[in-house]
């Protein structure tokens, strides 16, 4: 599904979350958009997260980068994170290929660190984003049972 169906759906999964961290990951998206025009924004709506890649098409094998959206906090997600030169230590995670960044504001995807991880991921991407390709929001799945969106009160 694309268009304005699949942007009100994205609008959907957001509202479930918590006002703080919807609207965080609201400027998160909206900072990856700007940056990668042309991006395909595959949607995962999970049972851990809702996550929005982007990436040359809709395929998980062209994902460059996600924002994915936790009851609590917000991600950027490096799908090809092992091999980055990282001197700032910013990326965390122990996993064969993925690495991550908490955004705690989404003025973090500014640091200078985070810019400069992201240009050596599009530079090693095999199929690299077209900045004047069609892009568009594409919603691939929808888990039928999810976590909770919201933190749970204990």
């Amino acid at each position: 599904m694309t268009g304005p169906t699949a942007e009100s759906q994205l609008a959907g999964f957001l509202a479930k979350f918590t006002p703080d961290v919807a609207a965080l990951a609201n400027a998160c998206l909206a900072k990856m958009r700007q940056r990668l025009p042309g991006a395909v924004q595959p949607v995962y709506d999970n049972y851990n997260a809702l996550a929005i890649g982007f990436g040359s098409s809709d395929r998980l094998r062209d994902v460059m980068f996600s924002i994915a959206v936790y009851p609590r906090w917000v991600s950027l997600f490096f799908w090809h994170g092992i091999g980055l030169h990282d001197p700032n230590k910013l990326l965390k995670g122990s996993g064969n290929q993925v690495r991550h960044i908490v955004l705690k504001e989404a003025a973090m995807l500014d640091h200078p660190g985070v810019v400069a991880l992201m240009k050596q991921a599009l530079l090693n991407a095999k199929v690299p984003i077209d900045p004047k390709g069609k892009g568009g929001l594409v919603i691939k799945s929808i888990s039928p049972k999810q976590r909770p969106r919201r933190p749970v009160k204990t």
